[in-house]
């Protein structure tokens, strides 16, 4: 039994503790918390321990908490590092290195080849599981950059060389649902230099054709990708692609569902975790094929398709699992084909 630690309570930390706590093989030690608020009696309320900083003791005096994160470390075989960004880097330095404990850090943090990258690897399930197996230190891809990758190397697999070129358009969420305290701004925002591309670059491939380009809408439900294919001969029919991603792992096809909110809606009629599905999901009746280029859309679980990834990865750096071991059981805990059936099934083709 391997003891794990979640250091932090956000949209991850969360998240993450709900499905680890069905995980036979895991002990969670607990969370840790920063901020004395009501984050604190929730973690409590679902039976976790609350560790909190040793200097910030006193200003939890009102709170319930086990005891300190330090101390929580010192008992710890792994550690997800759920942390807002920038933080990932230094509790590495402070907390995580100095006792030499493996760690997963979260998309938020600086990129690769920084001076304050948290790790050289940028995990990605279906692209480098092999990469993770005993690296001490990884960073898991954001939503967008794991939704890219689980849309991008299917078809890489089955189409190889006819792939002249990706163009993608993110259409991202201004804030996710829990952050209520978030202002939605009326205003379309445009994304300058985003670092979704070069972060997909570096599971995808450094000179891999991809161009993005991202603008922030005021919602909370999910991503929209918009992605261009070109091919070097005919692009293939809509049905090709579909079928394409009959069998993927967190990918459901939809037909009928008119935007991002009706499948989080049904995703809460049908008591999914926190309203995630965890899943990309390929908005079928959009998906058009003209002489070379095929322009298909998806919509991504900005706050839950980053939880399985974290599972994945946590068993190889923890475990050594292989792929296929690894894949076995996070759908044991997760359930992802059942979502996926019921998913494709509430948003069948129309007659």
């Amino acid at each position: 039994m391997k003891k794990v630690f979640v250091n932090g309570y956000g949209s991850i930390g969360s998240r993450i503790t709900s499905f680890l706590k069905d995980d036979p093989e895991i002990t969670v030690i607990g969370v840790g918390k920063y901020s004395p608020d009501e984050k604190v009696e929730l973690a409590n309320s679902r039976g976790l321990d609350v560790f909190v900083p040793e200097k910030k003791l006193d200003d939890f005096k009102d709170f319930k908490v086990k005891g300190t994160i330090e101390s929580a470390l010192d008992d710890c075989d792994l550690v997800i590092d759920a942390a807002p960004g920038g933080h990932g880097f230094k509790n590495k330095k402070s907390l995580y290195e100095p006792r030499n404990i493996p760690a997963i850090y979260q998309g938020g943090e600086a990129r690769l080849g920084t001076d304050e990258a948290v790790s050289d690897l940028l995990f990605n399930s279906r692209s480098n599981y092999a990469l993770a197996l005993g690296k001490t230190h990884v960073m898991q891809g954001s939503c967008n950059v794991t939704g890219m990758g689980r849309i991008l190397e299917p078809l890489r697999d089955k189409f190889g060389d006819r792939l002249v070129r990706f163009d993608v358009t993110l259409v991202r969420r201004w804030a996710d649902i829990e952050q209520t305290e978030k202002k939605l701004s009326d205003t379309i925002e445009m994304s300058e230099k985003p670092h979704h591309g070069d972060d997909v670059k570096t599971y995808f491939g450094k000179d891999a054709p991809l161009f993005v380009r991202a603008i922030k809408v005021p919602t909370r439900q999910m991503h929209l990708h918009i992605m261009d294919i070109r091919f070097k001969d005919v692009a293939p029919k809509p049905s090709e692609i579909h079928e394409v991603f009959t069998n993927e792992f967190g990918v459901a096809t939809l037909w009928s569902a008119k935007g991002t909110k009706d499948v989080r809606d049904y995703a809460q009629n049908m008591g999914f975790n926190f309203t995630d599905t965890n899943m990309i999901h390929i908005h079928a009746n959009m998906t058009t094929s003209i002489m070379d280029t095929v322009q298909m859309m998806y919509s991504d679980d900005q706050t839950g398709i980053v939880i399985p990834e974290n599972h994945m990865l946590m068993q190889a750096m923890l475990f050594g699992k292989s792929y296929e071991q690894a894949f076995t059981h996070t759908e044991s805990i997760f359930n992802m084909m059942e979502k996926k059936q019921k998913l494709q099934e509430h948003f069948a083709k129309k007659d």
